[in-house]
């Protein structure tokens, strides 16, 4: 069983805001890179975020790691998050912020190939 959580490309989700004498721009809200500028849905890999992308610690499951999840289907480990520790915890990545927060958390049996 691995605990899932989801998330979307919104900055409640992924910790951006935009700055206040450049509306267009954002940053990082938090953490280490706060201040600095973040580009809103691409992932660690480098991909657009798309319904499958799957975010994981990647010392476990490596960028390309293909899983089933039950109720959510198909995905590839294309994303980091800082949340995700371990083995036993992934992200899933949602085109609302609606559909993540249905999703919410959930521990699933998971296949991974």
């Amino acid at each position: 069983m691995i605990e899932t959580t989801s998330y979307c490309a919104c900055g409640q989700c992924c910790s951006w805001e935009r700055v206040w004498w450049a509306p267009w721009r954002t940053v990082y809200s938090t953490g280490p890179s706060a201040g600095k500028p973040k580009k809103v849905g691409v992932t660690a890999s480098g991909t657009k975020a798309h319904e499958g992308t799957i975010a994981a610690d990647r010392r476990y499951y490596p960028f390309g790691t293909i899983m089933y999840i039950p109720g959510y289907g198909y995905g590839r480990v294309e994303d980091t998050g800082g949340a995700i520790k371990g083995p036993s915890r992934i992200d899933l990545f949602y085109e609302s912020h609606r559909q993540a927060l249905q999703w919410g958390r959930r521990r699933v049996p998971v296949k991974v190939w």
